[in-house]
């Protein structure tokens, strides 16, 4: 701040720095929109490219070629039927009854 005559009112010169460089408006915009642009690109390309490269995705009706893997937290305990009053699979026989299944699918596909 400078004072000027004799009111010494402080007077707030603006004008160019020495210490701080121009910035033009073109830098501005490679700065503020190009960067976020290409990163945004690049997070895409990098998103996409395992979509393409993986093997074709299971749709509902194709064959199940793979073999089935079961998820349980007590391994031991895959077979035992908890359920003292539920007569389990092998119990239950269809073909003795005279009743066919007519129950296919589930959420997915035709089982």
């Amino acid at each position: 701040m400078i004072t000027l005559g004799e009111s010494h009112a402080p007077v707030l010169l603006i004008g160019r720095s020495a210490n701080v460089p121009v910035v033009s408006l073109v830098q501005t915009v490679l700065v503020f929109v190009g960067l976020p642009l290409a990163i945004y690109g690049l997070v895409a390309l990098l998103t996409l490219r395992s979509r393409a490269a993986s093997r074709p995705r299971y749709r509902p009706g194709q064959d199940w070629d793979y073999p089935a893997v079961w998820w349980t937290a007590n391994p031991a305990g895959v077979g035992v039927d908890r359920h003292a009053g539920r007569p389990t699979a092998e119990a239950t026989d269809d073909s003795a009854t005279g009743e066919a299944r007519t129950a296919v699918g589930g959420a997915r596909g035709s089982w």
